[in-house]
């Protein structure tokens, strides 16, 4: 379907934010590709050169007819939903024009502190935000496993998260690894804070009973792996899911692009989008 086929058939408008990124980039081909939604603008920092360029162009392919830009400000206003894998400061200087614009602020950053969801949690009074430290649908079923197989064992059963990245991964363990860690303490009545033990060396002494562990693997190209380990006296149950394909973080983020159209300003996730809640 061609843009003004689309544009006539009503379809949201989705500016995606950081677009010559790996991210930004498969979410443009994926929404370049939709029948579903309408890219309008992709948005890249300051002195970027690729600013003025044609974006399909600009990736190596044909004209996409949306102009990079890094004028927020425009781009934003124009949109029904913006789709924002950037950084921490970027994310939250996205989220007021977002709100300004009432449209739906789709949110895969890491990384966010204590003041940064101060600053969601208020633009989120006036649009809605859905945020995700992982937009996988098969994630977001092993975290909700997760809490309720934590919930139905006791405390004599131990609990360890293992994940696998890229050897290019700067952040150990994994945005995943601690939501799943979470949702273990949750399931169990408890903040995660007050459970986790991180990686061990040495002499550690024995464990301490209602722990939870973390290991983090790094190298090669593995796009993601992570084992939720919860260990008995005689048997061992692991709840595992293993990503190959990082496509699945990009259509997930579309996915809750379009939920988030009918929706009322307000903080949501991926259980929500998935009717996991």
């Amino acid at each position: 379907m061609s843009d003004s086929g689309k544009a006539e058939a009503g379809l949201p408008g989705i500016v995606v934010t950081g677009a010559s990124g790996r991210m930004g980039q498969m979410l443009i081909r994926l929404l370049l590709e939709s029948d579903q939604a309408k890219l309008v603008g992709a948005l890249v920092r300051p002195g970027h050169d690729w600013i003025g360029r044609d974006i399909g162009e600009a990736m190596g392919g044909a004209p996409a007819g949306v102009t990079v830009s890094d004028d927020a400000v425009t781009e934003i206003a124009r949109a029904q939903a913006v789709i924002d894998f950037t950084s921490p400061a970027a994310t939250v200087a996205f989220a007021e024009l977002t709100a300004q614009a009432r449209a739906v602020h789709v949110i895969g950053t890491t990384g966010l502190e204590e003041a940064d969801l101060a600053h969601l949690k208020a633009a989120a009074r006036h649009a809605p935000i859905i945020r995700a430290g992982n937009m996988s649908l098969g994630v977001n079923l092993l975290l909700g496993l997760t809490r309720k197989v934590a919930a139905a064992l006791g405390e004599d059963w131990d609990i360890e998260v293992v994940e696998a990245h890229h050897r290019h991964k700067v952040d150990a363990p994994s945005g995943t690894a601690l939501m799943l860690g979470e949702a273990a303490a949750e399931g169990r009545g408890a903040k995660l804070a007050d459970l986790r033990v991180p990686a061990r060396e040495g002499i550690t002494g024995a464990r301490e009973t209602g722990s939870i562990g973390f290991s983090a693997i790094r190298g090669g190209d593995v796009v993601g792996e992570h084992d939720v380990i919860f260990a008995g006296a005689g048997e061992r149950i692991v709840l595992r899911h293993l990503a190959t394909d990082r496509g699945i973080f990009a259509r997930g983020a579309i996915r809750a692009a379009l939920w988030g159209q009918d929706k009322g300003p307000g903080e949501y996730d991926m259980a929500d989008v998935l009717g996991l809640g």
